[in-house]
C-alpha cells in the first residue's frame, strides 16, 4: 500500500479534504484505503452489524456517523464481522469499545474515542446516505486514505 496522506494532500491539494485531528486508531492496521460505504446511526449499531456481517467488504471502508453521541457502536464482535468479510476499515464519528481485542483483527478502525457502554434498545439506521463529519461531506463511493497522519477524503481514487 504505497501512499502517504501528507503526500496526497501535497500532490492533489485541489482534490483532497481531511477529517479533523481527533481520530485515534484502535484497529489491527493503521494504514488502509478504500471506497466509502456510509452509515448514519442513532446510537444503536444493529444496521451496521447487519451490513458488516452480510455484505462483502473487499476494497471498502465503512464510515459511520453517530453525531459523536457517547455510546460505543463498534467492538470486537463487529470487528470480527468486518474481518470475516474482508473490509479494509471502519471510521467512526463516535466511540468504540473492546479496544484491547479490536487490535487483533487486520482491519483498520479509527474513532473519536472509547466508551464501554452500547445503546439499547434497537434503533434504525441508514445506509449509503450522505453524511458530514468535521465539515466534510462523505457519500457512497468517495475514496478514503488513512495513515497515522490522518484521514483523507477524495471523490476519486488517486493512487
Amino acid at each position: 500500500m504505497e501512499f502517504f496522506t501528507a503526500d496526497l494532500c501535497d500532490e492533489f491539494s485541489d482534490k483532497t479534504e481531511v477529517l479533523g485531528p481527533d481520530f485515534k486508531s484502535y484497529g489491527g492496521i493503521v494504514k488502509f484505503q478504500g471506497s466509502a460505504i456510509t452509515v448514519k446511526l442513532d446510537k444503536n449499531n444493529k444496521d451496521l452489524a447487519q451490513l458488516l456481517k452480510e455484505k462483502k467488504g473487499d476494497g471498502k471502508i465503512v464510515v459511520v456517523d453517530v453525531d459523536v453521541k457517547y455510546y460505543a457502536v463498534v467492538g470486537d464482535n463487529l470487528m470480527k464481522f468486518a474481518s470475516d468479510n474482508k473490509y479494509e476499515g471502519i471510521i467512526v464519528n463516535g466511540y468504540v469499545r473492546d479496544t484491547v481485542t479490536t487490535k487483533d483483527f487486520k482491519v483498520g478502525l479509527v474513532a473519536k474515542g472509547t466508551c464501554p457502554k452500547k445503546y439499547i434498545p434497537v434503533q434504525e439506521g441508514q445506509i449509503n446516505v450522505p453524511i458530514t463529519i468535521d465539515n466534510v461531506e462523505i457519500v457512497e463511493g468517495d475514496y478514503i486514505y488513512v495513515d497515522p497522519d490522518g484521514i483523507v477524503i477524495t471523490k476519486e481514487k488517486l493512487v
